[in-house]
């Protein structure tokens, strides 16, 4: 399996995950001119920008370490760019954070999230 396709696969099951917990989806691989949000979902009336990060092992670190510094800017800008397009007022979203570790047959897949993972970064603001 190539890496677009372990994030398929990860992404698959990070849907089926929220869904089983009462997610509402909304899109999912959302792209706009400055990045993409891999799922946009409503948790009990919460707008959730979610990053999925699939790994097979932790050769090249965990899925959450993924998610760097810059990585957050990119999905703040993103999301902003979203918000302003969807003529939706900055309040009540949140970034979540979604790791999926497959093991060497794909099955018993071990999916953890983190709610609230990282704020909006203000500099971007509109």
């Amino acid at each position: 399996m190539n890496t677009k396709q372990i994030g398929e696969i990860g992404e698959d099951l990070a849907v089926e995950f929220l869904k089983r917990n009462d997610y509402n989806m909304l899109e999912r691989n959302y792209r706009n001119r400055i990045g993409e949000i891999d799922i946009i979902a409503e948790d009990s009336g919460v707008l959730c920008f979610i990053e999925v990060k699939t790994r097979t092992s932790v050769n090249f670190g965990f899925p959450f370490d993924a998610i760097s510094r810059s990585k957050q800017r990119k999905i703040s800008q993103t999301v902003l760019t979203y918000l302003k397009a969807h003529n939706k007022p900055e309040g009540d979203f949140r970034f979540d954070v979604i790791a999926v570790m497959l093991d060497g047959t794909g099955k018993n897949p071990d999916i953890h999230l983190i709610k609230n993972a990282f704020e909006l970064d203000r500099q971007y603001y509109f």
